[in-house]
């Protein structure tokens, strides 16, 4: 079984613009990224997929392998589809190009999931411990069942606590593992009411809500990689 990561970068973003050349301690964000997925033992190749010269170039100047995408993707699944056409790879892994802390342990825990037959993907989560990520909306949860299949992803605080127990919540780490086939069909699907309404209010990635509303069996790791675990969302 051939497995192979692709990490979506765009320069644009209303957000944070060249997000993906972002330097931290002296190297591009996307170099963190590219760097920290390489050293996966179940990975077969790590490529970045971008439709800006600029961080091709960048990519490029340090060795790693881009592949130059439209510039009509309005997600980052799309893009990384678009690049999966034109790969064979069985499993196709996609790293958010914002995720500088991912490492190689991250990528092979949650690719060693999709032995389960059942799992149409799989993903990360990690327990929060720092109890203002609880109502940051900058953090997105994520309940699981008692299987380890994903219920429900939200940026507010899942499950809602009404009085004063010990609940554990778990902050979802933006990796993603997909079969070829369900990738490819998430391409050609549109999107629904919920999503429409979540991504409006922002409230939650629709990336998340796109795959459990297709009726995926995602199934989430709890890593213990990171304990402190950072994703680049602003400035």
């Amino acid at each position: 079984m051939t497995t192979v990561a692709i990490i979506p970068a765009r320069y644009e973003s209303s957000r944070f613009p060249g997000k993906p050349l972002a330097l931290i301690n002296g190297k591009p964000m996307v170099r963190h990224v590219y760097e920290g997925v390489s050293g996966a033992v179940s990975l077969n190749g790590v490529i970045v997929a971008t439709d800006d010269a600029r961080i091709r170039d960048v990519v490029e100047g340090f060795g790693g392998k881009v592949v130059m995408t439209s510039g009509e993707h309005s997600s980052g699944t799309d893009r990384i589809a678009e690049v999966a056409q034109g790969f064979g790879a069985d499993i196709i892994v996609n790293v958010q190009g914002d995720e500088p802390m991912v490492r190689a342990e991250m990528i092979d825990q949650c690719v060693g999931l999709m032995d389960d037959e059942r799992a149409d993907m799989a993903t990360l989560k990690i327990l929060i411990t720092n109890k203002n990520e609880i109502h940051d909306t900058n953090v997105v949860k994520v309940v699981t069942d008692a299987e380890g299949f994903a219920l429900y992803f939200s940026r507010l605080p899942i499950p809602f606590c009404r009085d004063a127990v010990d609940v554990r919540y778990y902050k979802h780490i933006g990796i993603y593992v997909y079969r070829r086939e369900v990738l490819l069909a998430l391409r050609q699907r549109p999107q629904c009411m919920i999503e429409t309404a979540e991504s409006q209010t922002k409230m939650v990635g629709t990336s998340a809500l796109e795959y459990l509303l297709s009726a995926l069996k995602m199934s989430v790791f709890t890593s213990a990689v990171a304990t402190r675990y950072t994703t680049i969302n602003s400035t």
